[in-house]
């Protein structure tokens, strides 16, 4: 008689450890996907959708009851289907005045059935991180052109301490609006692309690739010999018209007390244009033009 209530007791136990055992087997019956970018764009409603997919890996599952809530501040909110595609859930949420960054966490129930016993589940994700920026970058306005080519960046929150750079380098950058900037491609190595970021007081953002083609140039005089106060034409001729927006030619001079000339940019569709130097203090010196052609353009300058 002890041996049989010994045996029962033994199965009893077994039965029970097999029953936890499947339980933890078959944990994770859902898969919980974050769909949601980890830096999503300000808006002016301050409403942000949250999304995530929620797809069930068992057929034990009793169809449906499945809830999706989100825990954000604190709080739970149920989650609705999307009509983006099928286990997708979507939460707006409307962004407290004053905050940046949003926290949160997916919290699924939903019942299992195992031997005819339907019992309850709950799984939920990590948790997770989404910030708000002010600014964004949509595109450039092209992604290639030669040294000196105004090239324009779309995008929203741009401030006037903006400044474009190539590989990390700043370049000569305009600010247009607050959804426009604008740069001058530098005379950098031709035939290549260059990561192209904004840095400014909002922190860095990529913008993207540009490529800098190759472009040839001619000068006429190839030299200038001045008396001071006496003026000069100097033309530069480009093979094809300048693209939109101008373009800036980048010229140094090693003499800048002997020499006065204005910024030099060829209008758009225009493949010429020609400015005034005028010879100041005595001396000599060369103008420096880089960005064509595979070494600088020299033009050489002497004042009387």
């Amino acid at each position: 008689m002890h041996n049989t209530r010994f045996t029962r007791a033994k199965s009893l136990v077994l039965a029970l450890c097999a029953t936890f055992g499947l339980f933890f087997l078959t944990g994770c019956d859902v898969g919980i996907t974050n769909l949601t970018p980890n830096v999503l764009a300000e808006n002016p409603s301050q409403i942000y959708t949250i999304s995530t997919r929620v797809k069930p890996s068992s057929p034990s599952i009793v169809a449906g009851s499945l809830v999706v809530r989100i825990i954000i501040d604190g709080q739970s909110f149920e989650m609705r289907k999307s009509t983006l595609g099928r286990d997708i859930f979507e939460f707006d949420y409307q962004l407290p005045a004053g905050r940046s960054e949003i926290a949160y966490y997916f919290l699924v129930n939903y019942k299992f059935e195992h031997q005819g016993i339907i019992s309850a589940r709950e799984e939920f994700s990590d948790v997770i991180r989404t910030k708000i920026v002010g600014r964004y970058v949509l595109s450039l306005e092209t992604n290639r052109g030669p040294v000196g080519s105004r090239v324009s960046v779309l995008g929203r929150g741009f401030t006037a301490q903006d400044t474009v750079t190539f590989d990390g380098t700043s370049t000569r950058t305009v600010f247009d609006s607050a959804n426009s900037l604008s740069f001058f491609v530098p005379a950098v190595e031709t035939g290549r692309n260059y990561k192209v970021e904004i840095a400014g007081a909002n922190g860095t953002s990529a913008v993207g690739t540009f490529r800098v083609d190759a472009s040839t140039l001619s000068v006429s005089p190839s030299e200038l010999s001045l008396t001071r106060g006496q003026v000069q034409p100097l033309t530069f001729t480009l093979p094809a018209p300048a693209p939109t927006g101008g373009l800036l030619l980048d010229i140094t001079t090693d003499a800048p007390d002997s020499v006065v000339m204005p910024e030099v940019v060829v209008p758009a569709g225009s493949n010429t244009v020609t400015v005034n130097v005028t010879g100041a203090k005595a001396g000599s010196g060369s103008l420096f033009l880089k960005g064509f052609g595979s070494t600088e353009i020299t033009i050489p300058v002497s004042v009387k």
